[in-house]
């Protein structure tokens, strides 16, 4: 690990990405709720981070704009494509799941969940 920020390295870059000293919490983290509009003692409760530690993060983040955010959209393309690998891997499996028999004795639950089903595909 190597400091990235000389505030007593309090945001240092791990395998991870930059991160915030002490925590596992990325500076990626802290912009997902950022863009998202929350307040930074919101992101403090969230994370359960100090004063401190989100200030680092905040004046790391302001001092290193351009960067952070290229950074950031590498790692929303690499969610993303993660998503989607999964997904599709899930899709698959799912479609074994819901091929395979039902258990003996629970028709009726299964009858219940496909008259919810039909209720809610009627409701939107």
């Amino acid at each position: 690990m190597t400091a990235a920020y000389n505030k007593q390295s309090a945001i240092i870059r791990t395998e991870r990405g930059l991160t915030i000293s002490g925590t596992r919490l990325t500076l990626y983290d802290v912009m997902d709720f950022l863009k998202a509009q929350y307040s930074p003692k919101s992101i403090c409760d969230e994370f359960s981070l100090t004063d401190e530690q989100i200030n680092s993060a905040l004046s790391y983040i302001e001092a290193n704009r351009t960067q952070i955010e290229t950074e950031y959209q590498q790692v929303l393309q690499t969610r993303e494509e993660i998503r989607r690998y999964w997904e599709e891997r899930n899709r698959e499996r799912f479609a074994q799941i819901a091929a395979m028999p039902h258990k003996p004795g629970k028709e009726a639950l299964w009858a219940k969940l496909e008259e919810q089903k039909a209720r809610r595909a009627t409701e939107k």
